[in-house]
């Protein structure tokens, strides 16, 4: 899953609330689109989407979520 192995390779230096948040929001947006296959090269894109907003200081999953799926126009 691109999430996790995008956290487990970065030295963002985040805790394990931010880390939950951002699985979250990652979780919210794959339901929201209908992503069921988690190979499909989406999911990178949503997974790096969501962790560029979550650093901007944005904590709400909804948010995130919600922000991720604008910025990358796919509904």
């Amino acid at each position: 899953m691109a999430i996790y192995r995008l956290l487990e390779n970065s030295a963002l230096g985040l805790g394990p609330k931010e880390v939950n948040c951002i699985i979250e929001a990652y979780e919210q947006a794959l339901h929201t689109l209908c992503v069921k296959d988690r190979d499909d090269p989406l999911t990178e894109m949503i997974a790096k989407t969501i962790i560029k907003i979550a650093q901007t200081g944005v904590h709400d999953p909804a948010q995130i979520s919600a922000l991720a799926i604008e910025q990358l126009g796919v509904r």
